[in-house]
């Protein structure tokens, strides 16, 4: 198939680096990307992914200057990662929403008009951080006392191909590297993972899917999941699940069953497909269905900020 250009986007807009959060000596920023123009406009917080360890806030820069071009601002964070790092992610996140919403004029937006969006692991973050906002451990870091008291509600989210449920990738990673001709990924991410979550009861703990499946009562913001096809690493089948169809079908079955809204889209295209292949017309349709979904579940017209009410 041949390449596409990425459309040029409707609005230009500012970028900067900023610290919206401090542990000790260790500074953690965000980076904003603003559209220029008359808003207030759809804002997004934006999790990257890598194993819940690597990368930072610039992972994910096509989807910053798309969503930035086509007039939703973004708060691209840094959060704490690595080993032992839940639930700290999720208290770094959980702060972070609760921070843009009290300041919304860095993202010419208003504090009801906020998403959160993440790819990989970063999309485990975005829905485990929506489906919790009130969990007294990731609501933990209180904002200053002189700021707009708000929540970590969203009213949106959107997942690239997200690790919905960390146990169960696990388990699919291991009997990939039991299995003949293993592929070369399922040593580093099973190590990774168990060094992030410590063991799998945290795992389990930590799934959005399995929350679900628990009957946990939780926010259930709209969704929209997009996926690429032939993606072992994301998009599988657990065959002791009960479940016939993929994880990601899976995951939508139980939340529209809940009563929620959940979308998923599939696309014919390469692992990280639109991050790292944008120029696939894949890619674009794939980013005009996210910029679709943002302003349709974020619309600014007819809604009033909180601090009005």
């Amino acid at each position: 198939m041949p390449a596409t250009t990425l459309a040029p986007g409707t609005h230009d807009f500012d970028m900067e680096d900023v610290e919206y959060l401090r542990h000790g000596d260790v500074s953690l920023r965000a980076r904003l990307f603003r559209p220029r123009g008359k808003g207030p406009f759809p804002a997004v917080i934006e999790l990257h992914g890598g194993v819940w360890t690597d990368n930072d806030r610039t992972r994910s820069k096509v989807h910053h200057e798309w969503l930035a071009g086509h007039g939703i601002a973004v708060a691209a964070l840094d959060f704490r990662q690595g080993a032992g790092g839940y639930p700290h992610s999720l208290a770094d996140i959980n702060y972070a929403v609760r921070w843009v919403k009290a300041n919304p004029a860095r993202l010419n937006t208003r504090a009801d008009l906020v998403g959160i969006i993440g790819s990989s692991s970063g999309g485990h973050l975005a829905m485990l951080t929506a489906m919790r906002p009130h969990d007294p451990r990731y609501a933990a870091i209180a904002l200053p006392p002189n700021s707009l008291q708000v929540d970590a509600s969203v009213k949106c989210v959107v997942m690239f191909w997200p690790v919905i449920n960390p146990l169960g990738r696990h388990h699919n990673a291991r009997r990939l590297a039991e299995a003949p001709n293993a592929p070369d990924w399922p040593p580093r991410t099973m190590r990774l993972s168990m060094a992030y979550w410590q063991n799998e009861a945290a795992m389990s703990e930590g799934s959005p899917l399995l929350a679900l499946e628990r009957s946990e009562k939780v926010a259930m913001p709209p969704v929209l999941w997009i996926q690429g096809t032939n993606d072992l690493i994301h998009d599988y089948t657990d065959p002791h699940s009960g479940f016939a169809g993929s994880e990601a079908a899976r995951f939508v079955d139980r939340y529209t069953r809940r009563g929620g809204k959940a979308e998923l889209a599939y696309y014919d295209a390469p692992l990280h497909f639109t991050s790292e292949h944008p120029e696939l017309p894949q890619s674009v349709a794939a980013l005009q269905r996210v910029t679709a979904f943002i302003k349709r579940e974020i619309p600014v017209a007819d809604t009033h900020s909180i601090a009005d009410k």
